[in-house]
């Protein structure tokens, strides 16, 4: 009996991906001097951007050691990665969820449905993007967008926190 390939190789950006993280990580206890707790709320997208999300806390990002947290209640958050198109049902636990997060308090908009509604727009169920109904402060385009490019708007918004002192 033979075992095929179990996992893939990590491509030639693998490198670049965990400098990425590194300093995601070193920007984070620089501003915020622990770890950055953060809150992904779903608003209607079709889940592309959570299995990407998801990518952050597997074994390649590892976002976990380098203090990015994902928790379960706004209370706790500083970050509200946001995700889809915000339609009828969901405007409200958003503006509920964004008024519990304690200030400061950031929003990272994930996907281009985050964005500008995507392949929704238009649709009767659609209020409009997440800026239409929360303040954002950091888009991540893509449909999905890949790990490294929510990082980058992770960092993004991180820079938009008043400096320590």
């Amino acid at each position: 009996m033979r075992t095929g390939v179990v996992t893939e190789r990590l491509n030639s950006d693998s490198g670049r991906q965990v400098e990425l993280v590194q300093k995601t990580g070193a920007e984070i206890r620089r501003q915020l001097g622990r770890a950055l707790a953060i809150r992904e709320v779903d608003a209607g997208s079709c889940n592309g951007c959570e299995i990407e999300i998801s990518g952050l806390t597997g074994p390649v990002y590892d976002s976990e050691r380098f203090g990015i947290h994902f928790v379960a209640s706004p209370r706790h958050a500083d970050m509200l990665l946001v995700t889809g198109p915000v339609t009828r049902n969901m405007e409200v636990p958003l503006l509920k969820t964004y008024e519990a997060t304690p200030a400061p308090k950031l929003v990272v908009a994930v996907g281009d449905c985050a964005k500008n509604c995507g392949v929704f727009k238009g649709s009767y169920a659609i209020i409009g993007s997440v800026a239409d109904v929360i303040p954002v402060d950091a888009f991540v385009t893509g449909c999905p967008p890949e790990p490294a490019e929510i990082l980058h708007g992770i960092l993004a918004a991180l820079g938009r926190l008043p400096q320590r002192k």
